[in-house]
């Protein structure tokens, strides 16, 4: 799984990238800092089932801590879009081409308003989150819209005579931005354009059909970044203007320097922790202790930083991704080496036990006989949806 961090310049994208992911990063204050993609991991969290069966886990692809599995999320952070960017405007080409294989997008924006279209640092409240969330959506329209657009008349007139379904070739056509047939056919669905004759759309019918795309394939959630620069009202008054997409306040300055500090050992937190402990006062100098107790009351009325939680609910709710254990002996919660859950899948929810069997290994789709739940110990048919957390033997010929 792919997330892509975007909006304008200067907001804090890569902030936010580099306290995800703990690389380090070219950080300023001006316009396109980031000129090229930067890639990392960054981590989502989900219970660990060990307690329920005794001793402790064996991880693999996940650490555990505490209880708590850190499930692996690729991150790409790409430059900055300012309006007009699907025209090549500013690094609009290398931001859109990117973008192709994120399955989702956290979208930082400055919640203070401290920051122009073209990425200026301005007085707070010169600009307005609302709308620049509105002109990033029509960006990345614009841009399906620029893939489905070539040919298009010629390949809807085409598919008519052909009695081809629009949805099977406009699929097809978007195949190279990672998006999946079953969002074409329900962004089709929702549409107000007619599906039995794509010849008679007009640009704007055919810009609605790729607005409806982008919402069914590729989540998007407000990171209302500088939320410790603004107030509570201004993160509810921007909740409110665009409902139903979600936003999360969050402060990816905060969170960049509680990590550093943990990793320093200088104070106890892990991501997501609504606060932190200092672990020696004795180590920290006079600036050190004054800026962390200075950051520890910006952050109290907003209850942590935010920033796992802004991803974690793109993934979890937005992108609607479940965990489970993939394990060979389900009495033990093994594999063959006699690990127990040793890895943590991050999988689409309602996905079935055989497709699976196919993710953990080719081989194992292909012989697949059954599946056994590793609480119940009972039999799960190839199409049987798998419940969150479940741990789940493959039975295969192979």
């Amino acid at each position: 799984m792919e997330i892509g961090l975007v909006g304008k310049p200067n907001v804090g994208k890569s902030t936010t990238f580099a306290a995800l992911t703990l690389v380090d990063v070219e950080i300023a204050p001006y316009p396109f800092t980031t000129v090229t993609p930067n890639r990392g991991v960054a981590y989502v969290r989900a219970k660990c089932p060990h307690e329920e069966i005794g001793g402790d886990c064996s991880p693999g692809n996940a650490a555990c801590r505490d209880g708590v599995r850190w499930i692996p999320v690729n991150v790409i952070d790409v430059p900055g879009l300012v309006p007009g960017a699907h025209e090549g405007k500013g690094l609009g080409h290398q931001f859109l081409d990117s973008l192709r294989a994120a399955e989702g997008f956290l979208h930082v924006v400055d919640l203070s308003g401290g920051t122009t279209d073209e990425g200026v640092l301005a007085d707070p409240g010169a600009a307005d989150p609302a709308r620049e969330a509105a002109w990033l959506e029509d960006e990345l329209v614009f841009w399906v819209d620029g893939v489905l657009e070539r040919n298009f008349d010629r390949e809807a007139r085409t598919a008519e005579r052909e009695g081809r379904p629009v949805d099977s070739w406009i699929a097809e056509r978007l195949t190279g931005l990672s998006v999946p047939p079953s969002a074409v056919v329900g962004a089709l669905r929702d549409a107000p354009v007619d599906r039995l004759h794509p010849s008679r759309w007009t640009p704007d019918d055919r810009r609605r059909v790729a607005r409806a795309i982008l919402r069914a394939s590729k989540p998007r959630l407000i990171a209302a970044n500088k939320c410790d620069r603004a107030d509570r009202a201004a993160a509810d008054r921007l909740a409110e203007q665009l409902s139903p997409l979600p936003v999360v306040p969050m402060s990816a300055e905060a969170e960049l320097t509680l990590r550093k500090a943990a990793r320093l050992g200088l104070v106890r937190y892990r991501p997501g922790d609504p606060t932190f402990t200092v672990v020696d006062p004795s180590r920290l100098s006079p600036p050190q202790a004054k800026a962390l107790d200075g950051l520890r009351g910006r952050l109290e009325p907003w209850n942590g930083t935010g920033v796992q939680r802004a991803l974690e609910s793109l993934v979890y709710d937005g992108l609607h991704r479940i965990v489970v254990y993939p394990v060979e002996d389900e009495q033990r919660w093994t594999d063959s080496r006699g690990r127990r859950l040793p890895d943590a899948h991050l999988v689409p929810a309602g996905i079935d036990a055989r497709t699976l069997a196919y993710r953990v290994h080719t081989d194992l789709g292909e012989g697949f006989i059954r599946a056994i739940d590793g609480r119940t110990h009972r039999a799960l048919a190839a199409d049987h949806p798998l419940e969150p957390n479940a741990v789940v033997r493959i039975v295969s010929r192979r």
